[in-house]
This record gives C-alpha cells, sequence and structure tokens, in this order.
C-alpha cells in the first residue's frame, strides 16, 4: 500500500524531511529518531511512513516493519530495561496523532529516568470475565475484526 500523509502532521513533515529530526534509521515503511523531550537518554520514537492517528487504523505491511526496529534500537542502547509504549488517542495520552512507538530506556529504578507509571487494576468479577471472553472470541472468528 502507497504511503499516505497529512500535510499538517508533525510526524508526517519529519518523515518528509521539513522538519529535522535525530534520525537513527529509515526502513521503507518506518523512520525512527531520538525524541527531542525525552524521559531518558536515548528515548527514541519509532513512527510508521503511513499517516494513521490510531494502530487499528494502519495498513499491516507498516505494523510488522515497527517492533523489529524498536528492537534493534533497545539492543543499541545496551540497557536491559526498557519500555515499549504505543498510546492511541488523546485520553490515553497520545500526543501527536500520528502512530507511533516509544523505546524508553529504564536505567535505573528511580521515578527521574525513563517511563514511571501506575498500574490501577481492577478486580473483576469471573462470569464478567467468560462473558467477554466470549464476545470477543465470537467477534474474532466471525471476521468482523479484520486487519487492514
Amino acid at each position: 500500500m502507497a504511503a499516505k500523509s497529512l500535510a499538517t502532521c508533525l510526524f508526517c513533515k519529519i518523515i518528509k524531511g521539513d522538519i529535522p529530526s535525530y534520525k537513527l534509521l529509515e526502513t521503507e515503511f518506518s523512520f525512527a529518531f531520538l525524541d527531542i523531550g525525552p524521559l531518558s537518554k536515548g528515548h527514541s520514537l519509532v513512527i510508521p511512513k503511513y499517516h494513521a492517528e490510531k494502530m487499528h487504523e494502519l495498513p499491516d505491511e507498516y505494523l510488522h516493519d515497527v517492533l523489529p526496529i524498536a528492537k534493534k534500537i533497545a539492543i543499541a542502547q545496551e540497557i536491559p530495561n526498557y519500555n515499549i509504549l504505543q498510546n492511541n488517542g488523546r485520553i490515553a495520552h497520545q500526543e501527536v496523532p500520528h502512530v507511533h512507538f516509544h523505546v524508553i530506556p529504564k536505567p535505573s529504578a528511580n521515578q527521574e529516568e525513563g517511563l514511571s507509571i501506575g498500574w490501577p487494576a481492577k478486580p473483576m468479577d469471573k462470569d464478567e470475565l467468560q462473558s467477554l471472553v466470549e464476545e470477543l472470541k465470537r467477534k474474532l472468528s466471525e471476521g468482523s475484526v479484520e486487519s487492514t
């Protein structure tokens, strides 16, 4: 599928070279660069060269390219602890409306470097879990959930 771009998108402008970046790696489908507002040294972004706001809108061939690049960046960092983060939508903390994956080194356990998050797990009734798994499995097997 041909790359799709949006003239007003910050990341599309970086891909085109209209805005400078600290480029790490570029492939046919992806572009990786250092984040200029990092949570830790080496915080990087991997972005598809296809403009889509959310991951489910992105053609699969662009997704296939992203994680191997994130893996290469993580290995090059030589830091054994890191986060791969991807947010979809403003209320899910997506700041730039173009799919992107963060590779965030976590060099120490302190809260000053890297990603620091809470995980507000909620108890869920077993009947509710069973109902949910049945609903999702039905949708997945019916083909009502298709990849692009």
